[in-house]
């Protein structure tokens, strides 16, 4: 059993080629742009979308529930699912994947429930389904080693590469998941990075994460994520304060962090 908050088809920046995501809930991170804040808590939350709400009263009805409201603003994030549960609507979309398509499991932080995540991507390799694990990292070794088996490839974000900034980024070092990454590596697994670039937190990064990713030997590209803010509304339902004076980054500030991450990585800068 597990909690996940949703399942994303035909998506096409969860990894190579066309996918279908399934969103964990629970995260032990605390990013300060955070783009999916209905996946930190573990707990199912419902969400109270205001600007949706047409004033039918339903919800003051007895016996309401989130999915009787007529205009879709309540919103319940968390439902608890088997791998018999999920697995066949995963496999509903394998006529899409072709060649280099999937599934990934993102959150929050799937290897938070490692042991589902293993189950459920065992059973999808049986299928011949391509898989990636999309992870902050922030886990125990036994997580990583549940999984790998049956993982194609990881979706690995890094943040920052000083602990320093680390911490202010995320409210946790980085010394665990540097070493994952490194043993991900060991392993021959094939890793892509993503790096959100965050103006005013980790914009001043790149290059260290250059001389940090340089070494690995299965690395497969490096994407640079820019912040947006088009998650701000979720906050807001979610009864959460949103992020303040976040900037989107600048395009010229974009190509100067791809520039410096270029002269460590090259051709693997995406």
């Amino acid at each position: 059993m597990a909690k996940i908050f949703d399942i994303k088809h035909f998506a096409v920046h969860d990894g190579p080629g066309i996918r279908t995501t399934v969103f964990f809930k629970g995260c032990p991170l605390r990013c300060a742009w955070c783009h999916n804040p209905e996946g930190l808590e573990f707990v199912t939350q419902t969400a109270f979308f205001a600007h949706k709400c047409i004033g039918c009263g339903r919800c003051r009805e007895e016996g309401f529930a989130e999915t009787d409201c007529l205009g879709g603003a309540r919103v319940v994030y968390g439902r608890e699912v088997t791998v018999g549960d999920i697995l066949p609507e995963l496999l509903e979309d394998s006529d899409f994947y072709g060649e280099n398509g999937g599934v990934t499991l993102s959150g929050g932080e799937c290897l938070m429930q490692a042991d589902f995540c293993a189950e459920l991507l065992c059973e999808l390799k049986k299928n011949g389904i391509n898989t990636a694990v999309d992870t902050c990292g922030f886990v125990p070794r036994a997580a990583i080693d549940k999984v790998a088996p049956y993982t194609d490839i990881f979706l690995y974000d890094v943040k920052a590469a000083d602990a320093d900034v680390h911490i202010r980024c995320t409210g946790q070092s980085n010394g665990i998941i540097i070493e994952n990454l490194k043993y991900i590596d060991s392993l021959d697994k094939s890793i892509e990075i993503r790096i959100p670039y965050v103006p005013g937190y980790n914009d001043g990064e790149m290059g260290k994460i250059g001389e940090l990713l340089a070494p690995l030997k299965n690395l497969r590209g490096v994407r640079i994520l820019p912040y947006h803010p088009y998650y701000e509304g979720k906050y807001a339902a979610l009864g959460y304060l949103a992020p303040a004076d976040i900037k989107v980054p600048a395009e010229e500030s974009l190509a100067a962090a791809r520039a410096e991450l270029q002269k460590h990585l090259g051709g693997l800068v995406l």
